[in-house]
């Protein structure tokens, strides 16, 4: 199911997987197991299992059938790298990507460790962008080192939910950070330091910086609205892409 996304920093998402496990703090909310029993509530085709990691094959190519560049999120709905999603149905993936180059796709793992195996023998498509999540320091952290193994044209982190402050990152060869608090009812906190340290060593490396959300508490510490100055970081919005590359 492809659909316009609600995701800040990208406008389409495509997800020829589905379903998920968890494997770190991060996962502890997570917001695309709530919506797959909810679709699944709905008799939505391809939520048939809910939240169970399902091949979704007859979604493989959707991104074929537009002509307009676009900027897709891959599996916001699940995680391509999971360990149960074979190599060869990965291939079949990259085949589509190859095969639509005027699109850009955005593909997002918590799974880095299987970045540099699963590369190790095949090249990157130009136009991935390839991201590793960073939640905290002790799960979120590594998988940083895991990224920059794998030569991508952009390299991203998607810190979001922010746990904690992660203190000094190596954002050596990183283009880009997305940082965003926690949003829902049982959404954890974030600290507006957290994110200044960040923002600070993405201007000092030369990473794009982008402030996608405050989530379900705000600067001062409180929980608010989820209307109520939700992007906005000491006044202002941070929208920055990699290089010129912005989101029609």
């Amino acid at each position: 199911m492809s659909s316009a996304s609600k995701i800040e920093w990208t406008e389409l998402t495509w997800n020829p997987v589905s379903g998920c496990t968890k494997i770190s703090p991060g996962c502890k909310n997570c917001y695309a197991e709530k919506m797959a029993h909810r679709l699944q509530a709905m008799r939505a085709p391809g939520y048939e299992n809910a939240f169970e990691l399902t091949l979704q094959h007859a979604r493989l190519e959707q991104p074929l059938g537009r002509r307009k560049p676009t900027v897709w999120f891959v599996n916001s709905m699940s995680d391509l790298f999971h360990e149960d999603v074979p190599d060869d149905y990965i291939d079949q993936v990259m085949d589509v990507i190859r095969r639509t180059p005027q699109h850009t796709y955005q593909i997002l793992t918590k799974r880095a460790d299987r970045l540099p195996r699963y590369f190790k023998t095949r090249s990157v498509p130009g136009n991935v962008w390839l991201g590793v999540s960073v939640e905290d320091r002790k799960y979120g952290m590594p998988r940083i080192a895991h990224l920059r193994k794998v030569d991508a044209a952009i390299r991203f982190l998607s810190v979001e939910p922010l746990l904690e402050d992660v203190g000094e990152l190596d954002l050596t060869d990183i283009h880009w950070v997305i940082v965003g608090g926690e949003s829902g009812k049982n959404a954890r906190p974030m600290d507006i330091e957290w994110v200044r340290n960040i923002r600070h060593q993405c201007e000092d490396s030369g990473a794009a910086f982008f402030f996608k959300q405050w989530g379900g508490w705000g600067a001062d510490g409180k929980k608010r609205s989820k209307h109520a100055n939700g992007r906005l970081l000491d006044g202002q919005t941070w929208d920055a892409y990699p290089g010129s590359a912005t989101p029609a």
